[in-house]
């Protein structure tokens, strides 16, 4: 991986472990904090390196800009995704956040 890349996944994590407990962002929002608005994609690819990020990262809480649970295959069993958030009080349905509105957490007016 390319330094500019390691640099963009570490700030791309410094956010996300910004993101209380019980509230999700969407790999958009995140891009569009970091000034990179195109770079939804670079930030499931952030995520779905976090696995190993110290300290660690709380990767469920990123979901796609409906809500869904898009990353759910990079936690090692389906449903893990979805009992981290619902551990949190998240509650999720068909693989969608409910209240997605209500529980998003816009880093641009959070931070």
């Amino acid at each position: 991986m390319s330094k500019e890349n390691q640099d963009f996944f570490q700030r791309v994590y410094e956010v996300v472990r910004r993101i209380p407990r019980g509230r999700v962002t969407s790999y958009g929002a995140i891009a569009a904090f970091l000034g990179s608005k195109g770079s939804a994609r670079m930030v499931g690819w952030a995520m779905n390196a976090a696995g190993g990020a110290l300290p660690p990262v709380p990767a469920h809480r990123v979901v796609n800009r409906e809500g869904m649970l898009s990353g759910k295959y990079h936690f090692g069993t389906s449903n893990l995704m979805q009992e981290l958030l619902e551990n949190e009080g998240v509650r999720v349905e068909a693989d969608h956040v409910k209240d997605f509105e209500r529980l998003f957490w816009d880093p641009r007016k959070e931070i």
